[in-house]
């Protein structure tokens, strides 16, 4: 097959040529090798250059794609210390395991760092990801095990260098020697049966049932069965994928983990938002489809306005222009979406080094027009799933760029920390967060006039939250969350403030009191006065810097978007786990900044000094 491609391949590309160039300047070998990788993946084998559609309509100006490839300099961090700096990273749990950095890791936790994660016999350590910094610091993310059988939140990040071990980043849940009796009294069978009748809907797939041991929510390790099961909510077009943690002494449902992280902040060629816009597609005879080989192969179909995707229809194109800015073309949506995949895989490689969700150069699915009247867009632990809105918006599809990268982020966390999201104390507002401000970065990466970047969620989904309002609301405000729109919360915004004792797991259900998208909201204002500072945007006139803070603090000075993400996508990385926290956030973020420039810098009082603003102390 030969690649065929629109403009957004040019503009990458040129972006791709500045970047390199600034990391040779930069004598940033790690940047330049990616810059080089991502080049390389825009051919196909020996094929010649990519074409490019010559329809004057498709075709976005020059002055774009410029835009484009500043925009995606401008967030490359470049003040931080060479030596903490990213060298390598494993690409599957296989090789992590394999790497001589996870046998280190293993030895240290078997001596040294025995009594600090409470080492008992018969527990296994199996990595799941090793990341190398330029000076030699490893990072090994690590799966611990009881007797063979997996430990629920037993898992952790041990940071070494030249064998020596430097800390352990771990939750609170393993802060014990006692295992449980691996004898269960409930059946296998039985444990099942109690998962299919916990779900509210129609159970369409439920797995066997596996033994574990659980050890989330406070709980003393205990023997449980997993038993995970997909299927239609009864109300809700969100397609149900839980994990369900079964008592296996008594049959009581410890936990039912729900997979779907959905946007509910939610939210490229004739796009719906962002204009005329380039997108690379793939060619086959005479048609073209929209699959991009340049980022892993990654497709965009339409689900055809079913509830599931298994019969999901390719989209399919002769003349390689898709769509007409209009709802009435059902390829107008695809356009945003893939585009707005593309510009998350760009982000993430480009800034980041990381190339795909599982950095493991695999793209992913994305499907559009998702269900019937559905106002959401998701992550469901493998695809993207679109909806095409509700009256409350016209009907108008939810594929901006803020929601591709909030979702797709949904995947890099469950790559990377798995925080957890419904049921679990803070994390699941942290993994809503951590959506939210990637999700405005890869806006901020783009630069494109239509969907300038910003701190709002959700802003260009038409949302008019009261029928006949013509007024627009964004979904999330992350610099003043009594702006949030709140009729689709009952009333509720989002948390500003850390309460005391923080987020019980008892209310964060979905649309619970303290439902992640709400407590997603004290993350969100620590990363914007960590990167803006006690500013307010320009036309909010309503907002003062006093509504910035929560402990009175009003002269937090911001130290920008570059080195914000780059806290951020280390702490994601390298020393949040599953469990973590809102002081664990903390704790995180201020070692990332640290590591990047220094326990004494100016960025790691910033980081503290934003965490305090909004009461994490």
């Amino acid at each position: 097959m030969q690649l065929k491609t629109a403009l957004l391949s040019t503009a990458v590309l040129a972006a791709l040529a500045g970047l390199t160039a600034y990391a040779v300047r930069s004598d940033d070998a790690v940047l330049t090798a990616a810059a080089a990788r991502a080049g390389d993946n825009a051919h196909t084998g020996g094929a010649q250059t990519p074409a490019v559609a010559t329809s004057a309509q498709a075709t976005p100006s020059a002055a774009a794609e410029t835009r484009h490839a500043a925009a995606l300099r401008a967030l490359i961090d470049t003040a931080s210390r060479p030596g903490a700096r990213q060298a390598w990273a494993s690409h599957s749990q296989e090789q992590a395991d394999r790497t001589a950095a996870a046998e280190r890791a293993r030895g240290l936790l078997a001596t040294v760092g025995a009594r600090e994660v409470n080492l008992a016999r018969n527990d296994g350590f199996n990595a799941r990801d090793v990341m190398i910094d330029r000076d030699g610091t490893e990072h090994v993310r690590m799966e611990r095990s009881y007797e063979g059988l997996p430990v629920i939140g037993g898992d952790m990040v041990v940071h070494s260098r030249d064998g020596q071990l430097l800390s352990v980043t771990q939750g609170d849940n393993m802060r014990t020697l006692s295992r449980p009796e691996l004898k269960p009294v409930v059946s296998a069978a039985q444990a099942r049966t109690e998962a299919g009748a916990r779900f509210d809907g129609r159970v369409a797939e439920l797995d066997p049932a596996k033994l574990v041991v659980y050890a989330r929510n406070g709980m003393q390790p205990t023997l449980a069965y997993q038993v995970d099961l997909r299927g239609d909510r009864s109300n809700d077009q969100t397609p149900g994928v839980f994990s369900y943690f079964v008592d296996a002494r008594n049959g009581r449902v410890l936990e039912a983990e729900d997979h779907v992280e959905a946007a509910a902040a939610q939210g490229t060629g004739k796009s719906l938002f962002l204009g005329n816009i380039g997108i690379v597609t793939d060619s086959s005879g005479n048609a073209y489809a929209l699959t991009d080989p340049s980022r892993g192969g990654g497709q965009t179909l339409d689900a055809q306005n079913y509830e599931f995707t298994f019969l999901g229809k390719a989209f399919s194109d002769t003349d390689n222009v898709w769509g007409n800015s209009a709802t009435t073309d059902r390829a107008s949506a695809a356009v945003d979406a893939h585009y707005g995949v593309a510009a998350t895989w760009d982000y993430y490689k480009i800034v980041h080094g990381r190339n795909g969700i599982k950095n493991d150069g695999k793209g992913v699915k994305s499907y559009v027009h998702y269900g019937q009247d559905y106002f959401n867009a998701a992550w469901d632990g493998t695809n993207m799933i679109y909806g095409d809105g509700d009256a409350t918006n016209g009907n108008f599809p939810l594929v901006a760029l803020d929601v591709a990268g909030h979702e797709m982020t949904h995947g890099v966390t469950g790559a990377t920390a798995k925080l957890g999201y419904y049921n679990i104390k803070d994390s699941g507002g942290l993994n809503e967060s951590v959506s939210d401000i990637f999700g405005t970065l890869v806006e901020f990466s783009v630069g494109n006039a239509s969907d300038a970047g910003d701190f709002l969620i959700g802003e260009n989904l038409h949302y008019r939250p009261v029928n006949g309002s013509t007024q627009e609301q964004p979904l999330r405000v992350m610099f003043q969350q009594n702006l949030d729109s709140t009729w689709r919360t009952g009333g509720k915004t989002s948390f500003k403030c850390y309460p005391a004792g923080g987020f019980t797991a008892a209310d964060t259900a979905q649309k619970g009191k303290y439902d992640p998208h709400l407590t997603s909201g004290v993350a969100n204002l620590a990363f914007y006065l960590m990167s803006q500072g006690s500013v307010v945007p320009q036309n909010f006139p309503g907002v003062s810097v006093g509504d910035l803070s929560c402990n009175g603090d009003t002269g937090v000075a911001g130290f920008g978007r570059a080195k914000a993400g780059a806290i951020w996508y280390r702490a994601l990385t390298k020393y949040f786990v599953s469990s973590t926290d809102y002081p664990g956030a903390r704790a995180g973020t201020l070692q990332a900044a640290a590591d990047l420039y220094g326990a004494n810098s100016t960025e790691y009082q910033t980081v503290a000094r934003a965490w305090s603003a909004v009461s994490v102390n």
